[in-house]
């Protein structure tokens, strides 16, 4: 039975309420902008409310925090952005649960001590609809009218999760519109470049990924001295004319590519700002999935909970984050990808990465025929980060579930969306893996197999 989302926000509002002032919430949230923001917007929740937390950032699936958080004596626990696929881990622990989660559903029924809000269970589609942010702002707006401040960040963990792409729909839409009539983000239209000379912008720029441009200053110098602009200019400062010409170039570029339709839309488009983000929320998501993906969990949400200071430091990080993704897009864009009947595949030494890097891959540089795998290999276990794009999803694709239904064989842990999906297995059984899931993806697209 389809569930209305503001009624479990409101079941959830009331739980937390029914706690006593300084109580101590345990919040457990992915390590991503969408989960960073999540766990924020739930912090700022809760300090209004004179309780204390304790929040932890984790990559998905958490098992080894989950046996650290079954060592812990917590009353009550709110999983973000992550939970709904690791239910029956979860059920052990001895706590009040709420788990807000907009990815794949594996049970629509818990134990009572135990709340699931998932976008799933209210006819919204986790894709494209909600997000994990989104759905927090929910719980957070039944707990006080004042948190409507903390729609910049619920769009801006939207934003992150790449849910901007076709326009923002559903509950997504439905909070935008709320957002800009309560003038709580602000309108304006253009690129997402930095406010710094074209040539380190451009240089930097890792999503939208410019194919011989990015990460090469020597062809950015040219390319900008074609079209008679100083490089040593920010965007903001060059003429409307000359904006125009620099969206026309690169955009033919990407257009020469082959890069999707829906993906182009997305780089010259009607963006949004906040005070709250400092600043055009992509930009900010960009800087939180560097500090999560790049080793600094706590800067992304200290930087959420107003600390300049770590803003500050976090706007350094993600110059270093970004040289790491584009040695890494440099050398794959030079010497390719593997490939199966069904799926494609890269190998990559940071695994936090390989997510980003794959679904630039598949936006700006590959076709748009197969799903691509990014696998990063540790002592004992592979973990995958699995993309693809609305034209394979339309075409019967489902990363999620084939992830999922592959680690399960092998007594691994998968899931995801549809279109972007993860799994961690034994590093015993690589082969066998990629084989499965092989079969399963040429089953769902109806290519014969192997």
């Amino acid at each position: 039975m389809t569930q209305d989302i503001w009624n479990l926000a409101e079941s959830a509002a009331q739980q937390i309420r029914s706690n006593k002032q300084h109580t101590r919430f345990r919040i457990i949230s992915h390590y991503d902008a969408d989960g960073i923001t999540s766990a924020a917007i739930m912090c700022h929740a809760l300090f209004r409310q004179g309780f204390d937390v304790h929040t932890t950032l984790m990559r998905n699936p958490f098992t080894k925090g989950l046996e650290r958080l079954k060592q812990e004596k917590n009353e009550f626990i709110i999983f973000t952005d992550l939970g709904s696929g690791q239910i029956p881990m979860i059920e052990p622990l001895s706590a009040q649960i709420i788990i807000i989660d907009h990815h794949q559903l594996r049970t629509t029924e818990t134990p009572d001590h135990i709340l699931q809000i998932n976008a799933n269970l209210c006819g919204i589609n986790g894709n494209n609809e909600a997000c994990g942010a989104t759905l927090t702002y929910a719980v957070a707006k039944m707990l006080s009218e004042d948190n409507k401040d903390l729609l910049a960040l619920a769009l801006a963990g939207a934003t992150g999760d790449k849910q901007y792409i076709g326009g923002f729909q559903g509950f997504n839409k439905q909070l935008l519109d709320e957002a800009l009539e309560k003038k709580i983000v602000t309108p304006i239209i253009g690129l997402k470049l930095p406010n710094e000379p074209l040539i380190d912008a451009l240089s930097f720029s890792v999503d939208p990924f410019y194919p011989g441009l990015s990460g090469r200053k020597d062809a950015i110098q040219a390319f900008l001295e074609e079209l008679s602009l100083d490089a040593h200019k920010t965007y903001q400062q060059i003429s409307t004319e000359e904006k125009t010409r620099l969206h026309s170039m690169l955009i033919l570029r990407l257009v020469e590519q082959g890069c999707q339709p829906n993906i182009l839309d997305t780089v010259i488009r009607e963006r949004y700002e906040s005070l709250l983000t400092y600043g055009e929320l992509e930009s900010f998501a960009d800087l939180l999935d560097s500090c999560g993906k790049g080793g600094h969990r706590e800067l992304g949400l200290a930087t959420c909970l107003g600390d300049t200071t770590a803003y500050t430091n976090a706007q350094g990080l993600e110059k270093e984050y970004k040289q790491q993704i584009l040695d890494e897009l440099l050398v794959l864009e030079r010497d390719g990808v593997k490939e199966t009947s069904s799926f494609r595949y890269f190998y990559t030494d940071h695994s936090s990465l390989g997510g980003v890097i794959g679904g630039i891959l598949i936006n700006f540089l590959l076709d748009k025929e197969k799903p691509l795998l990014s696998i990063a290999k540790k002592p004992d276990e592979l973990h995958i980060s699995a993309r693809g794009n609305q034209y394979l999803v339309d075409k019967g694709l489902d990363l999620g579930s084939a992830l999922q239904q592959a680690a399960t064989t092998f007594h691994g842990h998968g899931g995801g969306h549809k279109i972007a999906a993860g799994a961690t297995v034994s590093s015993t059984i690589e082969k066998e893996f990629i084989e499965q899931v092989d079969n399963i993806i040429s089953t769902q697209l109806q290519l014969g197999g192997t």
